[in-house]
């Protein structure tokens, strides 16, 4: 557990905080004792856990000894305290061997040390606490309760997580129950399926669906429809969800999820307006400009009673900070539970790290932000889709389908990631190298190189790839999809390339 640093004492405003120097004394003791009892501690306690800075100072020697395999008594840690002052007015070295004087505590030690943990963490508690009253009392700058809010669910999610190293160990037949759970959903499913759907047959077969704790980068250039693509996948995932409750399917077995999505480039009505036009199939254009028709708004009034239950969250906050973003997911998860399974991010460049200066360096904010996302992803036990810019190195090549190469301003990114993919459009780039439109009286060269490029557009309209680069669950290569512009939805391609094709 990473805690704050210890309240001195006096420090406390004449109220005793929570401590018990005997029991640390006792645990200390016994750990020089019987050092195999001290190699089990070690990964259970810091040392900024003890309250007496003596006792912290001598569970960091004994560390220090034990990691390199060397006797940890009175004997050999004597020289280290030879200079120590605070040891002095405690009776010198000789206190330690006054602490393995009795070996009382041989027998509680795992006791004293659950003990001197939890103090530790209600010795942060009160820090914590007198931290947030000392903020709200301070009118001096600009107030931003808001702000404050999450930091101290910050805080105290940090005191939460400390005490979950124990928690994380798992014996091998707990892995392989896992393990085989897995297994037996991918078969119930129907076969390669384990995860999350994403909605689409073609990437299901590729990756299994989507797992928990992993972080998948979605990346493409401006106009590559990758938001389209995300908002198709986390409503195509919120949409099994609500299906298979209401087949009576138990949460646990679902391939749905509920789904968290944080725009923070859009606002919330404009995603929806998205989705909506997604699924009544009326051009998001037209709809934006009201030209519906009767009928079409019928058809919008219709989609939209359908998926009112839909239980996809949207959080159209602009500006988050990575630790706003881990406070706001774990909230969700709170009040939604484990049937929360998947978060969407767009886009990975507008979030903020967690320094003041963050800015001044854009490489490493970016990393921290990755990092953050994985951590989020494995912490949480939630399957993350962060989308990503590309750098525009893509456009000065021949070939623009995206490599990891061009993954904006970070390696990190490519790094963290489980998988990153890359949606491509060719009709994209063969639109905008339309020749001089004919007309009549135009030599027969203006005609034909119209019609070459007609004939080229016809063979790459609406067709788009997702590149799957990096995967560490299985092969790389590229799945074919259809994309439908006007209602920006994408779909399974069946056509004579239909497939997967390997790298």
């Amino acid at each position: 557990m990473a805690t704050n640093p210890v309240i001195p004492a006096g420090a406390a405003e004449g109220v005793r905080l929570p401590q018990n120097v005997e029991a640390e004394a006792a645990l200390l003791g016994a750990m020089m004792i019987d050092n195999r009892l001290a190699d089990d501690i070690v990964d259970q306690l810091k040392p900024d856990h003890f309250f007496e800075p003596a006792h912290a100072r001598i569970f960091a020697a004994i560390v220090k000894l034990r990691a390199e395999d060397m006797l940890a008594n009175p004997l050999t840690l004597r020289p280290m305290f030879d200079a120590d002052q605070g040891l002095k007015e405690l009776g010198g070295p000789g206190y330690l061997a006054q602490l393995t004087g009795s070996g009382a505590g041989l027998i509680g030690a795992r006791q004293f040390a659950k003990q001197i943990y939890d103090l530790a963490m209600l010795r942060t508690l009160v820090e914590v606490g007198r931290d947030l009253v000392d903020k709200a009392m301070d009118t001096s700058e600009r107030i931003d309760p808001a702000a404050q809010v999450e930091a101290a669910e910050e805080a105290l999610f940090a005191v939460a997580a400390g005490g979950n190293a124990q928690k994380s160990v798992k014996t091998f037949a707990q892995a392989t129950a896992a393990a085989v759970d897995m297994a037996a959903k991918a078969l119930n499913s129907g076969g390669g399926l384990s995860g999350v759907t994403t909605g689409f047959e073609s990437i299901n077969q590729r990756i299994g669906g989507l797992h928990h704790s992993d972080l998948i980068i979605l990346a493409g250039r401006p106009g590559m429809g990758k938001t389209s693509l995300a908002t198709n996948i986390a409503f195509n995932s919120a949409r099994r969800w609500l299906d298979d409750m209401a087949l009576g399917i138990a949460p646990k077995d679902s391939v749905g999820a509920k789904v968290a999505f944080f725009s923070l480039e859009m606002s919330a009505d404009q995603l929806a307006t998205r989705i909506l036009a997604e699924q009544s199939r009326i051009s998001s254009e037209a709809l934006r400009m009201g030209k519906i028709s009767k009928a079409e708004f019928r058809q919008l009034a219709d989609a939209a009673t359908d998926l009112q239950n839909l239980p996809l969250f949207i959080d159209d906050t602009a500006g988050l900070s990575i630790s706003a973003l881990h406070t706001r997911v774990r909230r969700l998860k709170r009040t939604l539970g484990e049937d929360l399974k998947f978060v969407v991010i767009d886009y990975l460049q507008l979030l903020a790290g967690s320094g003041s200066r963050a800015s001044d360096n854009r490489v490493q904010e970016i990393s921290e932000i990755s990092r953050g996302l994985k951590t989020l992803a494995k912490d949480l036990n939630v399957g993350v889709l962060a989308l990503s810019q590309l750098s525009r190195a893509v456009e000065q090549r021949e070939d623009k389908r995206p490599q990891l190469s061009d993954l904006r301003e970070s390696g990190s990114i490519e790094q963290d990631a489980d998988m990153v993919w890359f949606v491509y459009r060719e009709d994209y780039y063969v639109a905008a190298k339309e020749p001089k439109r004919p007309v009549e009286g135009d030599d027969a060269k203006i005609f034909e190189d119209h019609q070459s490029w007609h004939m080229a557009m016809e063979r790459v309209f609406g067709l788009a790839e997702l590149i799957i680069a990096k995967q560490r669950h299985g092969a790389t290569g590229k799945v074919m999809l259809r994309f439908e512009p006007e209602i920006t939805r994408f779909s399974d391609y069946v056509g004579e390339s239909y497939g997967f094709e390997r790298d």
